[in-house]
């Protein structure tokens, strides 16, 4: 009898519905329901997708029958449902989903949980469905069971403590996002997550409401809490943080941005309970002192990224109170990201103790960190190609020498930021011109640069008169109120025993030709190019912006940097188009361009010969864009004339300007007028003589001259006083940006 049994049995296998894992998205079954495996068969020959009959249909062999039918003519009835979720999950329409639960009951039950996973909140018509459908008493699933996030964020401030209530069935969410929902208060907020033990991470930003009490409910029931962001939240105290600290011991992430109550008295306790914490952020704790931050990242040694920007109290003793043993060197090998932001009482000391400690930090911001000096930028060229982000915004104190050596040893930098550096010259800008990596760069109000600096961003790192790093990756310049700047197109003419060397200076010209990936280019306070022209391309001022602010805001985005650079190219003022030569820079064999069109480029030559200066197309006022000119003298005159008549390609169009340009009664010569060095583009001598004469330039009184280079002219547009505007904080976006990469 034994073999007229097994075949019924074998037959007796129901459909699979469920997997019982942890993972699966499916209404729970019984404990008995074991439908998901693979191998009930007793036979290995039999296929593991098997024929499913359920006890009535085997006792019925037609039922039987009509089933068997079913199954060879649509395979997919035999499929488990782990196959079946997978093919679901697929779909991302939710209309798709719903379409899917009308074929059967397996299908509904195998698809129900993706559909209901992470509910639609961001219409009030989709949040009274789902409250309607959670609260319908003749229901199908048990909806509030499937719902595993939930986010509200999107209502933002319409959402309020009755919107909710609706919601405090659902006692399996395991992330929640109210971000910003202003309205919210303790009422709706402790049903809610009273008797959730599935709760992950939980995200309360701005609520501004909420107290310690719901503290108090997430401590006593969510003991899975991984975490937990609660900035913002200024009536949270260190009781309600340190009774979290202590039930929930897997956080791993921490946001206490602005919880202003907080000392460090609750850190210290988070810092002895949560050895697991990977981020933390500490942003405007007023209270918090150096202690605190060493008990950190003495406890929590895994930790990846530390915010502590604005907390004023820290000082050089949070890092140099870290044991140092020179047999045992502490080293925290996973910190990826450091924010000390107006930590102003941080120093040279506390940032070579950092370093030392935190080798492999990516993302340093020193921004308002005043008494750090170049010492500390030399201890930070030590990370070498690990650094990829470094602001140093609002560091007075650091120059030329260190951001060389910054340039030099990390070469993987991807932003910087060197806002109101004032110090800072064109040396350091050239120096980080050559980083082959370079997105952003920041040099709001360092009002020593000049068009050098920005022609040498849009040329790259050049070696043997070649870019070495082809197509520029630059996204976004910011140069608001750096007054050097300039939009004319500048000659420089030198005369050779057998050449005539005409430099070019485009610094605007050919950062937006050369960057195609420019995206941002901000250029408020910089008079040259407040001009309605250009003004139509940029951005609207922010609305906070009083109306002087908003006279000088000049910054172009998006469309708007592809606008200007047409523009510019339409008036002709690239004068490097497509029917001349590309100039090309040469400073001391530093700098220049392999160019197809003009393979005559010497970086050796012209070097100690004087150069002078010739504004051809500018059209400020008198005393807003002066011209330079080098050194004159009788000879420097002749010179000046002789190569003007023999340059063929150039001569025509820039002596008549230049002569219309001097004998017009052009702006003075000032003592302090930006600089012109860029670009050199090598002239064979001409056959046709130039028949209108140049007058010589008038006299001046130089500066002096370089050691082994043509005279450098520095010195500030004469622009209009600008109001304390601090976009200085500028970080690398829209006003407001930082970098999660």
């Amino acid at each position: 009898m034994a073999p007229s049994t097994a075949r019924p049995r074998r037959l007796q296998r129901r459909a699979s519905t469920s997997s019982n894992s942890s993972s699966s998205t499916s209404p729970e079954r019984g404990a008995d329901d074991d439908n998901d495996s693979f191998m009930l068969q007793a036979n290995d020959s039999q296929s593991s997708l098997g024929l499913d009959i359920s006890p009535e249909m085997s006792q019925d062999d037609s039922l039987r029958r009509q089933y068997e039918e079913i199954c060879r003519v649509s395979p997919v009835h035999r499929l488990p449902a782990e196959l079946l979720i997978h093919i679901f999950s697929r779909l991302s329409a939710p209309k798709d989903l719903q379409s899917c639960m009308l074929v059967s009951k397996d299908w509904a039950r195998n698809s129900v949980g993706l559909l209901w996973h992470r509910p639609a909140m961001g219409k009030w018509e989709s949040i009274h469905s789902v409250v309607q459908s959670i609260r319908k008493a003749n229901k199908f699933f048990a909806y509030q069971d499937l719902v595993k996030r939930l986010n509200m964020s999107t209502l933002a401030n319409a959402v309020s403590d009755g919107t909710l209530m609706g919601l405090v069935d659902c006692k399996r969410i395991e992330r929640l996002t109210l971000t910003n929902c202003t309205k919210l208060t303790d009422i709706s907020l402790l049903p809610l997550i009273a008797g959730n033990r599935s709760l992950l991470a939980l995200d309360i930003t701005g609520l501004d409401q909420v107290t310690e009490k719901t503290m108090m409910v997430v401590a006593d029931n969510c003991l899975r809490l991984q975490g937990l962001n609660v900035t913002g939240c200024r009536k949270l105290t260190d009781e309600s943080v340190m009774a979290i600290a202590k039930s929930c011991r897997h956080l791993k992430r921490l946001k206490f941005n602005n919880c202003v109550q907080l000392t460090d008295n609750a850190i210290m306790t988070v810092a002895a309970h949560s050895s697991h914490l990977l981020e933390i952020d500490l942003y405007g704790l007023q209270s918090l002192e150096s202690p605190a931050v060493t008990a950190l990242l003495m406890s929590c040694r895994h930790l990846r990224e530390m915010r502590l920007a604005h907390c004023s109290r820290l000082d050089d003793s949070a890092f140099l109170d870290l044991p140092n043993d020179p047999e045992m060197p502490m080293s925290f090998d996973a910190l990826r990201i450091l924010d000390l932001t107006d930590c102003g009482e941080l120093g040279d000391k506390g940032v070579e103790r950092i370093i030392q400690t935190c080798p492999r930090l990516r993302n340093l911001i020193l921004a308002k960190c005043r008494q750090i000096t170049d010492r500390a930028v030399f201890a930070i060229t030590k990370l070498g190609k690990n650094l990829h982000y470094i602001h140093l915004g609002h560091c007075a104190r650091i120059t030329d020498v260190s951001v060389e050596a910054l340039a030099k040893a990390c070469n993987r930098i991807r932003y910087i930021d060197l806002a109101c550096c004032s110090a800072l010259t064109d040396g350091s800008v050239m120096k980080l011109a050559s980083l082959p990596k370079l997105k952003r760069i920041g040099l709001v109000k360092c009002a020593g640069i000049t068009d050098r600096s920005i022609h040498a961003l849009a040329m790259g790192e050049i070696k043997n008169n070649k870019k070495v790093n082809g197509i520029s990756v630059l996204e976004r310049v910011h140069l608001s109120y750096c007054t050097n700047l300039t939009l004319e197109v500048s000659f420089h003419v030198q005369l050779m025993p057998y050449q005539t060397l005409l430099t070019c200076s485009q610094g605007i010209h050919q950062l937006l030709k050369h960057c195609p990936k420019l995206t941002h280019l901000s250029l408020t306070g910089v008079q040259a190019f407040l001009r309605d022209d250009l003004l139509s391309f940029c951005r609207d001022a922010p609305p906070e912006f009083n109306d002087h602010q908003r006279d000088v805001f000049c910054v172009f985005s998006g469309h708007g940097v592809a606008r200007l650079r047409e523009h510019l190219k339409a008036q002709n003022t690239y004068h490097s188009g497509s029917d001349s030569r590309t100039p090309s820079v040469v400073n001391g064999g530093e700098m220049g361009i392999d160019d197809p069109d003009d393979q005559n480029i010497d970086s050796e030559s012209g070097t100690n010969t004087p150069i002078m200066n010739v504004n051809v197309t500018g059209t400020h006022p008198p005393g807003m864009t002066p011209v330079a000119p080098g050194p004159t003298s009788a000879n420097h005159t002749a010179l000046y004339q002789q190569a003007l008549q023999i340059n063929n390609d150039w001569a025509p169009q820039m002596a008549n300007s230049t002569h219309a340009y001097m004998q017009g009664g052009g702006p003075g010569l000032s003592q302090s007028a930006p600089a012109s060095t860029s670009g050199v583009l090598w002239i064979g001598g001409s056959a046709n003589a130039q028949t209108q004469p140049i007058p010589p330039p008038p006299p001046m009184h130089a500066h002096g001259h370089g050691h082994g280079n043509a005279q450098q002219v520095t010195g500030m547009l004469g622009a209009t006083v600008l109001d304390d505007v601090d976009e200085g904080d500028e970080t690398f976006g829209d006003e407001s940006e930082l970098m999660n990469d």
